[in-house]
Order: structure tokens, then C-alpha cells, then sequence
């Protein structure tokens, strides 16, 4: 008997129009970078990945990464072989084992989000040889508020973000000092995604 390439289990549907679809999530992630801190819906109906990734997750992963961008997975990812499986097929993306490699970065718990000095920041002359981080939290309405400035945004805007580590915003606002260098951040809770771009100050308020 001849043994099944990768595994014997059918992989879970991505892109019912992998065109169309892929197309609609890149305007969205692209929306949601350009209007810093302001939700932003994203298409991901039809899309069943193996958990712990979210269609939202899916749907960026699929529209933004392909055989020439490594992806970099968090644990939780890392450990389900369905995971890794269902993103090689659909995207044809190499997944490597240092963050430092990714063009792309999943985290399916911003909880267990690594610092993000450890991702490529780019460099003075190629700051877009950086990684993208893509994180799904719990929702934009718990945690504590930070106001947003700068490109792509009026005045201000205010941003919420739950959960996140204990230090991230001491590192999000050391990833914005480090402009043009620095990591790009999309957050996505449900069908919704939140960018938060290295060109982005934010300001925390003293209470």
C-alpha cells in the first residue's frame, strides 16, 4: 500500500476563490495597516483551518504569504502538524524555526507573543526586510487603552487591545522609535483585524 503524502486526513478548505478572496483580505490587511488602530472587517467565510489557527489568521496567511515568504509559527502552531500542513498546501510558504528568518509572523495568543526584538527589524538600507506579525488577541474593547498618532490618522485614535503580554507596549513603543526600521503588527479578533504599522506613535495614558 502506498503511503499518502502528508498526511491520510484531507486538509481543511482555505480560499473557496483563491483569487477573489485573496485579494479582498490583502485590501483589508493593507486598509488596516494605512488607518492605524481603526477595525477593520476581513472576509474569512468558508475558511476551516486546523485550530489553534483562526480563519481570521488563515485568511491573512493565505492572502499575504507564498513560496517565497517564510512564515515563522508560534508553539501553540508549531506543535499541530495539521497546522503546518494546511499552510505549506495552500500557500506554499517554508516554515523556519527562527523568528529572525520570517517575513511573516503567526501568533495565535498574543499572550504567549515573543519579545519583538527577537523578529527581523530591517535594516537603514531595507527596512522592508522585516517581519510581519499577525496575532490574534481576545477582542479590541478589554485591556487598557493606548492613543495612536501619525500617519493615517487624523488627531488621534484610541486602541485597545486584550490580551497582551505584560511589556508590549514598552516594546511597541521602542519598535516605533527604531522607524523606518521596526516590525509591522496586525492584530485580528473574530472577523475583525486592528493594524498598528512601526511608523505609528503611541502615547499610554499616567493612570
Amino acid at each position: 500500500m502506498t503511503a499518502r503524502p502528508l498526511s491520510a486526513a484531507p486538509l481543511s478548505p482555505g480560499f473557496s476563490d483563491p483569487v477573489h478572496q485573496g485579494q479582498q483580505v490583502f485590501r483589508s490587511v493593507m486598509m488596516a495597516l494605512s488607518r492605524p488602530g481603526r477595525l477593520t472587517a476581513i472576509d474569512a467565510a468558508g475558511i476551516q483551518p486546523p485550530a489553534p489557527l483562526t480563519p481570521a489568521l488563515a485568511a491573512m496567511a493565505l492572502a499575504l504569504a507564498d513560496y517565497d515568504t517564510p512564515l515563522w509559527l508560534d508553539p501553540a502552531l508549531a506543535r499541530v502538524d495539521a497546522v503546518g500542513q494546511f499552510l505549506k498546501f495552500h500557500t506554499g510558504a517554508p516554515v523556519v524555526a527562527s523568528p529572525l528568518e520570517a517575513t511573516f509572523a503567526l501568533v495565535s495568543d498574543a499572550r504567549t507573543l515573543p519579545a519583538l526584538s527577537s523578529f527581523a527589524l530591517g535594516t537603514l538600507e531595507y527596512p522592508d526586510r522585516s517581519t510581519t506579525l499577525l496575532i490574534g488577541v481576545d477582542s479590541f474593547t478589554g485591556g487598557k487603552a493606548v492613543t495612536l498618532t501619525g500617519p493615517g490618522i487624523e488627531t488621534t485614535q484610541p486602541l485597545r487591545v486584550s490580551p497582551v503580554p505584560i511589556t508590549f507596549w514598552d516594546q511597541a513603543e521602542d519598535n516605533t522609535r527604531l522607524f523606518p526600521r521596526g516590525v509591522d503588527m496586525v492584530f485580528a479578533a473574530g472577523n475583525e483585524i486592528v493594524g498598528l504599522p512601526r511608523s505609528t506613535s503611541i502615547t499610554r495614558s499616567e493612570a
